[in-house]
């Protein structure tokens, strides 16, 4: 039970996760996705995941940062629901497009012609692109099953008084709070009581 207390909450972890997600995506574009490098030899030619994808990925990962935006600032479920389908679209691409051509033979783009001989070597770009669609898509996922309440949690403690939960706990029978009440009254002192002020 005190273990559970001190794990961060899962409507907190989650939105870090999804836009941490979409970053390494969207970084993955802009790099390279496999070099042709024929066996024993340097690598003759690279591919960039943006020319495999003509920039669907980054397309896909800017709209689930805008959703998550949205998301997280009303607490709409359909919109968490928008972050989970643009993450599983994007994990489809990696899956049929990018996945099956690691370590394939020959040039990617015609088997026919160019480096018939060489081997697709996954690059940084492939792999930093692997761990953004994970990412995206479980955390997206993972996201959609919370309620409105906990969707909105993230924006609602940020605005809230670093003091309300403070001023909550302590009741109205607190010393502070009963001498303060007291003091502020307006109300006329009889007789006794002026004659017992100093």
């Amino acid at each position: 039970m005190r273990l559970a207390r001190l794990l961060p909450r899962a409507e907190y972890v989650l939105p870090v996760l999804i836009a941490l997600g979409a970053v390494v995506l969207i970084a993955s574009e802009f790099m390279t996705a496999f070099e042709f490098t024929p066996p024993g030899g340097e690598a003759q030619d690279s591919v960039s995941n943006a020319d495999r994808h003509s920039f669907a990925m980054l397309v896909l990962a800017g709209a689930a940062l805008i959703a998550l935006l949205l998301t997280l600032a009303t607490g709409s479920r359909p919109g968490a629901f928008a972050v989970a389908g643009l993450g599983a679209v994007a994990l489809l691409i990696f899956l049929i497009n990018d996945l099956p051509d690691a370590g394939k033979i020959g040039d990617l783009d015609d088997p026919l012609r160019g480096f018939a001989n060489a081997e697709a070597v996954p690059q940084a770009g492939f792999w930093l692109e692997a761990v953004g669609v994970a990412a995206l898509a479980f955390g997206g996922g993972a996201l959609a099953t919370l309620t409105a309440a906990q969707l909105a949690a993230p924006l609602a403690a940020l605005r809230r008084h670093p003091g309300a939960e403070a001023d909550a706990d302590r009741g109205p029978d607190s010393p502070d709070v009963a001498e303060g009440s007291r003091s502020d009254r307006d109300e006329p002192l009889s007789g006794p009581e002026i004659a017992r002020r100093p």
